[in-house]
């Protein structure tokens, strides 16, 4: 079958396509023909050897997480009503730039009649992901939400559950294009933080108090300066480092300014969690409530496009290979 396996670590060039043998179902595992294979940031981190919160590969590797498709054979101990269901399936770390991928028959989430594959894969990851922020964070009615990367995959589904809730929303991207996407998913107001002075337009927008919530996915300068202008009782989200650095806020400061801060490692307890807020995504989805938002698709071969995308943050919305 053909698969993407990273060489060594480095940049998007070390993906490279190649031949491996078909796998095989053991006991309580199954094999998915895969359609869609997802993506995220911190794939393309640990592909550069730069990740701080996962073991490294063996080299080489299959990288990809997630994906999609039918379920085309089962092994022992799995029910064989899963042969020809539609899927999304967990294949741990590694394994989903492939035309075919093994999962425990315990990671997979049936993909609903009328909802396509790609759809799926980002509802799965991205959307559950987004819901469980919004559940800790606790936004409501009238709360003003900053959302820091407000295109991406995760911020462009916060920005509209954020608008479901009645409250208001800041979108924060870089360059026009994103932020038109943002305006056009509902957001109050719009502010490109690769300008100078954006924390002020943040500020003006609203009232001078600062947001209530911020969902934090950068980090670094731009996650400092956003914690800076945190209204007083309000929460502060860290659930991402694109910019290299997670964003650590001493206990004693916020306490001093009267924030609660929610770090990056609530992301470690989202997984028990992870089937129940798909779900939630996904019927929000069919109501209309919420879109995915998938920017840009690539084939197997130019996985390493993909990835560049992503990482250079030219990518909108959700990234996927489609196989």
């Amino acid at each position: 079958m053909r698969v993407v396996q990273a060489i060594r670590f480095g940049g998007p060039e070390v993906l490279v396509p190649g031949q491996a043998p078909d796998p095989v179902a053991g006991p309580g595992q199954v094999v998915v023909d895969v359609a869609v294979a997802g993506m995220t940031f911190v794939e393309t981190q640990i592909r550069r050897g730069t990740d701080r919160w996962h073991e490294r590969p063996r080299l080489p590797y299959v990288p990809g997480g997630l994906v999609a498709g039918l379920v085309s054979a089962v092994g022992a101990q799995v029910d064989p009503a899963w042969l020809g269901r539609r899927v999304v399936a967990s294949t741990g770390e590694t394994g989903g730039f492939a035309e075919r991928a093994v999962a425990l028959v315990g990671e997979l989430f049936p993909v609903p009649d009328g909802l396509g594959l790609p759809e799926a894969t980002a509802l799965y990851s991205d959307g559950s992901t987004a819901q469980g922020l919004a559940e800790h964070a606790k936004i409501g009615p009238g709360d003003w939400i900053l959302v820091e990367a407000a295109a991406g995959g995760v911020g462009s589904l916060l920005v509209q559950l954020a608008r479901a809730t009645g409250a208001r929303v800041v979108g924060a991207a870089r360059g026009g294009r994103k932020l038109d996407l943002v305006r056009e998913l509902g957001a109050d107001a719009v502010v490109d933080y690769s300008e100078p002075g954006w924390i002020k337009r943040v500020l003006e927008a609203t009232g001078d108090a600062g947001p209530d919530v911020v969902f934090d996915g950068v980090g670094g300068q731009i996650g400092r300066a956003a914690f800076e202008v945190t209204a007083r009782g309000g929460r502060f989200s860290v659930h991402g480092a694109s910019s290299g650095e997670a964003t650590l806020i001493d206990p004693a400061e916020a306490s001093q300014r009267d924030v609660k801060v929610i770090g990056i490692e609530q992301l470690f307890d989202f997984g028990p969690h992870v089937v129940r807020w798909a779900e939630r995504m996904m019927s929000q989805a069919a109501a209309g409530l919420v879109r995915p938002i998938i920017g840009q698709t690539f084939s197997l071969e130019r996985a390493a496009d993909a990835h560049a995308a992503v990482e250079n943050r030219t990518a909108v919305g959700k990234t996927l290979l489609l196989i």
